[in-house]
């Protein structure tokens, strides 16, 4: 008796599935779907791109990148991404310390401001600084009288592609400190430290690892961005491109080899960041899962 009631319980167990739990084949088409959408929208372009740029050698693509205007925008971008990502790093611990260590009117309404970029299109916001800092308005025309040109000259590119990679490191931090609350704050606050020693001791190690998680997607954004600084640099040759402003540039000009082997060195960039993200999430799992929640 045992045993069949065993054998039943088995059966039975068998037969009932969770409501959660897709079939085999189901779940087999499912993999198989995203892997196909995987190969299709990512890795074939990856090595389409990698291809062209090598179908003359590497001799041809290493040639087309020490060029005078390849490297004068590997130069641009490497600086504008140094220049903008700190810069983001800064604002976003001071936006995330602000909300989350503080209650206050209009709280909401900050964090609305802060995600505005990822809503608003890149060329209206390099349209935006065109219209302000421009040299036929006040401020852009002031600017020029004393020899610092926001518009078409590197403040503007900086100033642009800072505007589009703000919420990167704000949006990492704000969940991880919100979990984490304010009481070892409030308590090194009670032993006499200091609101610096606090910060350093304190906040920073708790949230170091989302920061650094941060900080690479915001210098991959950065290092490729088009559209804002495309419509504020003004495409000058050699002064005012960036990476994938010339890689359009080379491709109108139908140096196919030469703007492959920017966009490949742009992609390899890319993919290095992915490594580098991907090695962040597998070392430090349990301290960026709080990341993936929102406020």
């Amino acid at each position: 008796m045992s045993d069949i009631s065993a054998r039943d319980h088995i059966e039975r167990r068998r037969a009932f599935r969770s409501p959660t739990d897709e079939a085999p084949l189901a779940r087999r088409g499912l993999i198989l779907f995203a892997l196909f959408a995987i190969a299709i929208l990512v890795f074939a372009p990856v090595i389409a791109v990698f291809s062209e740029a090598l179908a003359k050698g590497w001799q041809a693509a290493i040639s087309s990148l020490n060029s005078r205007d390849g490297l004068a925008a590997i130069r641009l971008t490497l600086t504008v991404a140094a220049i903008a990502v700190p810069l983001n790093a800064v604002f976003g611990i001071a936006a995330a310390w602000l909300i989350t260590k503080f209650d206050f009117r209009g709280k909401a309404f900050l964090i609305t401001l802060i995600d505005l970029p990822f809503s608003v299109s890149p060329v209206v916001a390099g349209l935006c600084i065109v219209l302000l800092f421009g040299a036929n308005t006040a401020i852009g025309s002031w600017l020029v009288a004393h020899n610092f040109p926001l518009v078409f000259a590197l403040p503007g590119i900086i100033l642009a592609t800072v505007f589009v990679t703000f919420p990167f490191v704000a949006r990492e931090l704000i969940p991880v400190m919100i979990e984490q609350g304010r009481a070892e704050e409030e308590a090194a606050l009670t032993l006499g430290a200091s609101g610096w020693r606090v910060f350093f001791t304190v906040t920073l190690p708790n949230i170091r690892w989302a920061l650094l998680y941060g900080v690479l997607l915001c210098n991959a954004r950065a290092m490729g961005e088009f559209g804002a600084v495309a419509v504020v640099s003004g495409k000058i040759r050699g002064q005012t491109t960036t990476m994938p402003i010339m890689i359009e540039m080379f491709y109108n000009e139908y140096l196919s080899v030469a703007a492959f082997s920017m966009a490949g060195l742009l992609a390899f960039l890319a993919l290095l960041t992915l490594i580098l993200k991907s090695w962040l999430e597998s070392r430090h799992s349990a301290g960026l899962a709080a990341t993936r929640r929102g406020p």
